[in-house]
């Protein structure tokens, strides 16, 4: 192996030469870092549209169940609508069964099936709402149907008498109390 001396100008292209490679070895590194850079962005981008979409669709799930549950429970409230008439029919033969001394059987069988029929509703989700005469008249959890002069000062504003009994279904009121206000 031979060594010849180099030229002053062989040197510097050779020196040009490893600078041109230094800068193009520094742009592509440059190049692959932007583009990892915005892949990072993209990614990032990417991952929030998707923890957005998924948290959207845990509501969903979670509207539709509450829904769904809301709905069983509510699915025979045309039914029970339609059986509080009978239920209000009962309750008033019960009361004229009272005077009545010799259809004390009759009584006693239509207050078994008045009762049965009471449960039976009850185990189904129907509830009472309580109103008592005297209870003060609230526009939000009573119906007036008509007004009175009240027969005492301290009646006034408050409930005189109960027309038709109220009845809820689960949270939901199905049929508010109608009574009767004194002024």
């Amino acid at each position: 192996m031979c060594f010849e001396p180099m030229s002053k100008k062989e040197n510097k292209d050779k020196a040009n030469n490893n600078k041109v490679n230094e800068a193009e070895n520094n742009a592509a590194q440059v190049e692959e870092v932007s583009i990892e850079e915005q892949l990072k962005e993209d990614l990032a981008k990417e991952k929030d549209k998707f923890m957005r979409l998924f948290a959207e669709f845990e509501n969903y799930k979670k509207r539709t169940s509450r829904e769904r549950i809301e709905l069983f429970k509510t699915a025979s409230q045309d039914v029970m609508l339609s059986l509080l008439p009978v239920l209000d029919d009962f309750e008033r033969a019960l009361l004229h069964a009272e005077d009545d001394k010799e259809a004390e059987h009759l009584r006693k069988g239509v207050l078994l099936i008045y009762q049965k029929l009471l449960s039976t509703l009850e185990k189904n989700g129907l509830a009472k709402i309580e109103v008592a005469q005297g209870d003060t008249f609230n526009a939000d959890e009573h119906e007036a149907i008509t007004q009175i002069p009240a027969p005492s000062d301290d009646l006034k504003g408050k409930i005189i008498d109960v027309v038709e009994k109220g009845y809820k279904l689960g949270e939901k009121v199905i049929r508010f109390p109608k009574v009767v206000t004194g002024f």
